[in-house]
């Protein structure tokens, strides 16, 4: 049946090259993802990765799986990426009325965007396990850290598990290479080390999860930093602010607070872990989303605030505002 598929894709039929390509498509999209930890990057990676197979079929001679082949060409795809100058830049603090404290560093990792939970089910559950137990924000932002061939040979070894020589093959490169490469990568990967955090949807993360929302939407600051741990961490890309320590992070949410800003949370998930659209209360009753936030838990407490723009509330399906009355 491929066989067959392949020959009428290769005779121009789309629908024949739409079967072949479709199982790999979401998976193809989170390796994007993972290796340019930009969803839209991902997105315009998938499709010029897709545009090069429908081109590149007469040219795939069956020497390694399909799936094999679209990865190959994917990962090129997305180390063309990564070694362009053409990433997208930081932004100035555009907060009215807000004076944020002075930055714990700046971070580098300025074109992070969130992925959602809902597309992850999309995979295959063999797919799923593989994709989800790397997608984390802490994971895909320390890969970035990385430089690209040691990136590339990280996700398709430790993460994908390719075999070394399939790897080179890949790459162009030799098994001694990928060898040298994945054992600088390991090296290099920096990863906080925390308590696991709570099973998604259970009643612990839940508890913790209700507690935020509860202290976020009433600006209740004492709440708030109750339930966060001693190194709390927070990032806005593509603001290059970042925020480590309990007390800074406070000081964060406090000036935000108390310049009379409120917001409503509408839950969704993101990269596995629970997330929020944020909605500010106005005059008129409309709640305007102004971004995206995503916790990483850790025990029973929050390790980490990560907020992103509002143009990623398309993507997990929230509307860019709400009305008066609670629509979610």
């Amino acid at each position: 049946m491929t066989a067959d598929l392949i020959a009428r894709g290769r005779d121009g039929d789309d629908d024949a090259f739409r079967a072949l390509t479709e199982p790999y498509r979401r998976e193809l999209h989170v390796h994007c993802y993972r290796m340019l930890g930009s969803f839209q990057d991902a997105e315009d990676a998938l499709q010029d990765t897709l545009l090069s197979a429908w081109r590149g079929l007469g040219g795939f001679d069956g020497r390694a799986s399909l799936r094999t082949w679209l990865y190959r060409i994917a990962t090129n795809r997305c180390l063309s990426t990564l070694r362009s100058a053409g990433r997208r830049p930081a932004k100035a603090w555009d907060i009215p009325g807000v004076e944020p404290p002075e930055p714990t560093r700046l971070g580098e990792v300025v074109w992070l965007e969130p992925y959602p939970d809902a597309l992850l089910a999309e995979l295959s559950p063999e797919a799923r396990y593989e994709q989800t137990e790397s997608i984390s924000l802490a994971f895909v932002t320390a890969l970035q850290m990385l430089p690209p061939r040691q990136l590339a040979v990280l996700i398709l070894r430790d993460v994908l598990g390719f075999h070394a020589n399939e790897v080179a093959d890949m790459l162009d490169t030799t098994v001694e290479s990928v060898k040298s490469a994945l054992k600088r990568a390991r090296a290099g990967l920096r990863r906080r080390q925390s308590e696991p955090a709570p099973v998604a949807d259970s009643p612990a993360e839940n508890a913790i999860v209700a507690n935020f929302v509860q202290a976020w939407q009433t600006a209740d600051i004492d709440a708030l930093v109750a339930l966060l741990t001693d190194d709390v961490f927070m990032a806005m890309p593509p603001l290059p602010l970042e925020y480590e320590g309990r007390e800074v992070v406070t000081r964060f949410c406090a000036g935000i607070f108390g310049a009379g800003r409120r917001f409503d949370l509408v839950p969704t998930r993101a990269n596995g872990q629970p997330a929020f659209g944020a909605y500010l209360r106005s005059a008129t009753g409309i709640r305007h989303g102004t971004g995206l936030y995503v916790l990483t838990l850790t025990g029973d407490r929050i390790q980490a605030m990560t907020r992103f723009e509002n143009h990623m509330l398309a993507a997990f399906g929230l509307p860019r505002s709400l009305g008066p009355s609670r629509e979610f």
